[in-house]
């Protein structure tokens, strides 16, 4: 009786009665057209769910009728019902028998809803001492106090069979109208191209911000400690370039989530590479560089990571040791590109606070193009060297 009650108040119990009574309107046209073969409709949608479009105009009643609220929690990550029209035929003898099912089961439906009032009617002309006629549809007539006692029940019966008829049909649509293995594959693709671009914007903010965040610390605090008004001067350049960079990588990714920008193309490269190391140089570090080979020639993924990785192991440098001597060495050879970021540790390393995410970034960037990253002591300092193939890439 309780989960009766809690089905009355539901509206996903009203808008399964409406899902049921929208085949009846066919079945009603019909009734005008032939009363003698009330049956036809039944032959008649045989055309219409071998159309593929039906599946689609099925699902989509299905979805915001019979599930609205699932519809809510989940969006368009998981579905229960197929929303595109059907590709195979499997799909569409599916759709078929959905439709004769649910013509069906409507008319069930349609036949509580028509009479179970009625007999309400009935019962309470009955207790008010009307005369019962020939269009009575009591099977007998009880007295007048049998029949108040008897006028909510059949309202109670209405509740309980379009209850039960909801549920019912939830089911059957469920496993009829539910996405197929291809339709659920291509999904399962679609969402994880999308958990990868999501992937790849993290770390693109993570190192493209937190490069210019820590810039920016190190510089004001180099400055402040100086007191130095031409030192302060350089120092409010380097975060002023370095500020600008960041704003355009975070505009690039801004349009990117918009969906109205370009694609990764228009991101940094090794032949930018020198702004990366002007940057910790002017944020009072001493980098000694060497970058051979044409570094311009490099596949687009493989320039656009080693740029990333080489900023990520510039930050980690001037985030925990401060501005120390920096090693970096950048070499194209024939079938890879080799970077090395190398730097002593200082007696007392800078903390700064961080999410130690950056390395494992960095390794992530080189999994994804089939190469290899060794992070740790080195000769009594600390080193980055990757590897990354480039015939893969080609």
């Amino acid at each position: 009786m309780y989960r009766l009650f809690r089905a009355a108040l539901r509206p996903v119990t009203y808008s399964r009665w409406v899902h049921l009574c929208v085949p009846v309107l066919m079945l009603a046209v019909w009734m005008f057209i032939e009363p003698a073969a009330p049956w036809a409709p039944l032959l008649i949608v045989v055309p219409l769910g071998l159309l593929p479009w039906m599946r689609l105009a099925e699902g989509l009643q299905a979805q915001f009728l019979l599930t609205p609220r699932d519809r809510d929690s989940r969006g368009e990550e998981e579905n229960s019902f197929s929303t595109v029209a059907s590709k195979r035929w499997s799909d569409r003898w599916r759709t078929l028998l959905w439709l004769e099912i649910r013509l069906v089961v409507s008319m069930a439906a349609l036949f509580s809803t028509v009479w179970l009032p009625v007999l309400t009617v009935e019962l309470i002309t009955t207790a008010l001492g009307g005369t019962v006629t020939t269009d009575n549809v009591l099977p007998f007539t009880p007295p007048p106090w049998a029949a108040w006692l008897l006028a909510p029940v059949p309202l109670v019966l209405l509740l309980v069979v379009i209850v039960l008829l909801g549920d019912l049909i939830t089911a059957i649509a469920r496993r009829l109208l539910g996405p197929s293995a291809a339709e659920r594959l291509t999904a399962l693709e679609a969402r994880t191209e999308q958990l990868l671009e999501r992937t790849r914007i993290a770390r693109e903010l993570h190192d493209s911000i937190g490069h210019a965040l820590t810039v920016a610390v190190v510089q004001a605090g180099a400055a402040r400690a100086a007191g130095d008004p031409e030192f302060t001067a350089r120092a409010l350049n380097a975060i002023e370039e370095t500020g600008r960079a960041a704003l355009e990588d975070l505009e690039r990714v801004l349009l990117v989530l918009r969906e109205s920008g370009q694609r990764p193309s228009q991101r940094p490269t090794l032949a930018e590479a020198d702004r990366l190391l002007e940057s910790a140089r002017a944020s009072g570090a001493t980098v000694d560089a060497q970058l051979t080979g044409p570094l311009d020639q490099l596949p687009g993924p493989v320039t656009q990571e080693g740029y990333r990785i080489l900023q990520e192991a510039l930050t980690n440098v001037l985030r925990h040791c401060g501005p120390v001597p920096v090693r970096v060495r950048i070499d194209m050879v024939a079938d890879r590109l080799d970077l090395e970021v190398s730097n002593p540790l200082p007696e007392r390393p800078t903390v700064m606070a961080g999410s130690g995410s950056g390395l494992r970034g960095i390794r992530e960037r080189a999994a994804l193009l089939g190469g290899e990253v060794d992070t740790g002591l080195h000769r009594g300092g600390w080193r980055v060297r990757a590897r990354l193939p480039l015939e893969r890439i080609r």
